[in-house]
């Protein structure tokens, strides 16, 4: 198994009100039901007002390789991460589990 995390950042300026975040936020709570490759599928806000800490987390798991690529390439990835790239930066740790 595969353990995708990626931890976002708002851009300057953007709170999570902004509705480019609202509607960010909605298109990866509602990916858990749309790919077929994850084993699970957790995402939300930061909860803690820590100035080291990031904005928004998704914690997912894939079997392998060609899973975690085939969830990266899937179009409602695709189109949830083009949202985000207007208002956010992004890091990103896979690793086996």
């Amino acid at each position: 198994m595969i353990r995708h995390l990626v931890l976002f950042k708002l851009n300057e300026g953007v709170e999570r009100d902004d509705p480019r975040a609202v509607a960010g936020a909605e298109a990866f709570f509602a990916l858990g039901d749309q790919i077929e490759e994850l084993h699970s599928w957790e995402c939300g806000w930061n909860i803690t007002d820590r100035p080291i800490a990031y904005d928004f987390a998704i914690n997912s798991a894939v079997e392998d390789g060609d899973a975690l690529k085939r969830y990266l390439e899937h179009p409602a990835h695709q189109a949830a991460a083009a949202q985000w790239r207007e208002f956010a930066t992004w890091v990103i740790a896979d690793y086996d589990f």
